[in-house]
């Protein structure tokens, strides 16, 4: 009977430059549907305990899920891999079409063995698997690559998942390049992808994706789009993607200015969606499938940094490359960011890190090279930070590769009081002093510093929770919030739907859309049961690294330093917080003191006596 599932994983072997394919499990579909749960539960099985990330005995996976290429509004896909920036599970999404494509070519999922000898691509055109010598494009761009590879395999038409320099080099938090604009951005999987001498994945694929009920799908997928198009905040996608939330955030005093010192920027609306419709904005654009069109693409037209096409500086990147560096001409912001996309570095770690680094230098603890100015304010001093990690061509450029933890510990002299992570990954855009909720979801996202696991900013601004309005700087109550937020996102991220989406489609039609589709009848609270099993999946691989208690803790400035000044002025998340959510947060989870999850809780969640994933290329 058809359903939405294309039945095969391909599995790639570099080291012996073979690969074959193996049937999807029905359990592994029963018990974790497809991207994330997939991730979860294959990187368990397949990664041996304290595995070097940059070792070929780590995986790289890409997962679609079981609704990407339908018709299903907004469907995305991941990559998953153990992190080299944290040494904890990863996973990261990215839209666009080259999720659907991996679907076209008929699989549920490829996993990447090994390492090659010298550089290769990967070329998969439907069942014709083939790995290709990628000697003459090692050393380009990510967008270089993309176009060569199409030049070379002639099919403009494929999709490329690629690295740029930072990859090959191995920077910690290399990303990789899915198409223009669309990234699997957080954590480093572009390392991984460079460890293993793997320049590019091509894609092409000519099948059709089914579905069970070709009816109620039809009618599931209509009632998805209606809610998209009646929501707000997915309007307000439309309108300027998520640009729009530098004026807010600044308003609500979460916007991060010179390495989170404080929290409100008073020149913050220069980099929103008012100065990028000014000076970026030209048209819209969307991924596959997606109604929503948060792409603004555009062009820097004018001054110093003109002329090249661009679209949206989205939230993350205008803050950390921009407000966190105090930089505010949204031309030098798109221009650092493309900076980034181009060699294949994470726009959010990269702002992080330069943030440590001007830091550092005004403090005196790093010397810049001549020439070169590190300090708060200064473009050619973000440009060049970028460049030296990306090439790694000096001391200070590998240094501040590793990430901000790594060279923390390396340069000593109290730099830890503003090396901004959690466990290893860079923060988000989101400062947590008067949010502790946003603080605890940094705590105890699966994949370090994250505010996609669990967005904690409304309720911590006074927004309702089951009808009561939630108490803003108050820590009771929080966990539980939380909880049912990282349950869900976790659920749905199987689908690997947008972020956005969720926003404005119901739970009830995710269920109608996963049952029409797979034959498999849901219902609304699917996702929680689903979302619960998958992170604790994760949470045992990254305790079966060693992560405890210990690591859910937040960077010292949000503990230590009370904000100087902004609607929070003299809050923070202090020790005393942070261990009572830590503790309400375990005992919620079942979990015991030191966060690793009971027996009890992994028997109700059926993943004591889980199957193992043993295939092997």
């Amino acid at each position: 009977m058809a359903d939405s599932y294309m039945g095969k994983f391909l599995l790639v072997d570099l080291t012996n430059e073979t690969s074959r394919t193996v049937p999807t499990p029905q359990w592994l579909k029963d018990q974790f549907v497809g991207g994330k749960g997939f991730g979860a539960k294959l990187l368990y099985d397949l990664v041996p305990k304290g595995v070097d990330a940059l070792s070929p005995e780590n995986v790289l996976m890409f997962f679609p899920g079981p609704l990407t290429a339908t018709a299903a509004p907004s469907m995305r896909a991941c990559a998953v891999t153990k992190s080299p920036l944290t040494g904890t599970y990863l996973d990261s999404f990215f839209g666009g079409r080259l999720g659907p494509e991996i679907k076209y070519a008929g699989y549920d999922g490829i996993i990447i063995f090994g390492k090659a000898p010298k550089p290769v691509y990967l070329w998969i055109n439907d069942d014709q698997v083939e790995i290709r010598p990628a000697g003459t494009i090692w050393g380009t761009n990510a967008l270089e690559a993309n176009a060569l590879i199409k030049e070379e395999i002639n099919e403009p038409d494929a999709m490329l998942a690629a690295i740029g320099q930072a990859g090959e080099n191995q920077a910690l938090f290399a990303l990789i390049c899915c198409e223009y604009n669309r990234q699997a951005g957080r954590g480093g999987a572009g390392a991984v992808m460079g460890s293993k001498n793997l320049k590019a994945v091509a894609i092409k694929g000519s099948r059709l994706v089914k579905v069970h009920d070709p009816e109620a799908f039809d009618k599931a997928c209509k009632g998805a789009c209606e809610e998209i198009a009646l929501s707000a905040e997915c309007a307000t996608y439309t309108d300027g993607g998520t640009s729009s939330a530098v004026p807010w955030s600044n308003e609500i005093g979460t916007l991060p200015y010179k390495n989170y010192y404080t929290q409100s920027d008073p020149q913050a609306d220069k980099i929103g969606d008012e100065g990028q419709k000014k000076h970026l904005f030209l048209g819209k654009a969307a991924c596959f499938g997606c109604p929503i069109r948060c792409s603004q693409m555009g062009a820097v037209r004018t001054g110093k940094y003109s002329h090249f096409i661009t679209d949206i500086v989205e939230y993350e990147s205008a803050a950390l490359l921009g407000s966190n560096l105090d930089i505010h001409d949204p031309r030098a912001v798109a221009h650092l960011t493309k900076l980034c996309d181009e060699y294949g570095l994470d726009s959010m770690s990269a702002g992080g890190v330069i943030g440590f680094a001007f830091e550092a230098a005004e403090r005196g603890v790093i010397q810049a090279p001549d020439g070169v100015v590190l300090a708060f304010g200064n473009v050619q001093g973000a440009e060049y930070l970028i460049k030296s990690m990306a090439f790694q061509e000096d001391d200070l450029g590998r240094l501040l590769s590793q990430g901000v933890k790594r060279a923390s510990a390396v340069l000593g002299k109290q730099t830890m009081d503003y090396a901004m992570h959690v466990k290893g990954l860079e923060c988000p855009a989101w400062g947590p002093r008067g949010t502790p909720g946003m603080g605890l979801a940094y705590m105890t996202a699966d994949r370090g510093g994250c505010h996609q696991r669990g967005f904690m900013i409304g309720y911590d601004m006074g927004d309702e929770y089951n009808g009561e309005p939630v108490e803003m700087y108050q820590t009771k109550g929080r966990a539980g919030i939380l909880i049912e937020l990282q349950n869900f996102l976790a659920g749905t991220d199987a689908l690997v739907k947008c972020d956005f989406s969720q926003c404005g489609v119901s739970p009830e039609s995710f269920a109608a859309m996963l049952s029409a589709a797979t034959g498999r009848q849901v219902d609304e609270d699917y996702f929680d049961l689903l979302g619960e099993r998958i992170w604790n999946q994760t949470r045992m691989f990254n305790v079966r690294e060693g992560f405890l208690a210990k690591d859910d803790t937040l960077p010292r400035r949000f503990v230590k330093q009370v904000l100087p000044d902004g609607p929070h002025k003299g809050h923070r998340v202090s020790e005393a917080d942070m261990d009572y959510m830590r503790r309400d947060y375990y005992n919620i989870r079942g979990w015991d003191e030191e966060g690793r999850p009971e027996n009890v809780t992994l028997q109700r969640l059926g993943l004591d006596k889980a199957p193992v994933f043993k295939e092997r290329p």
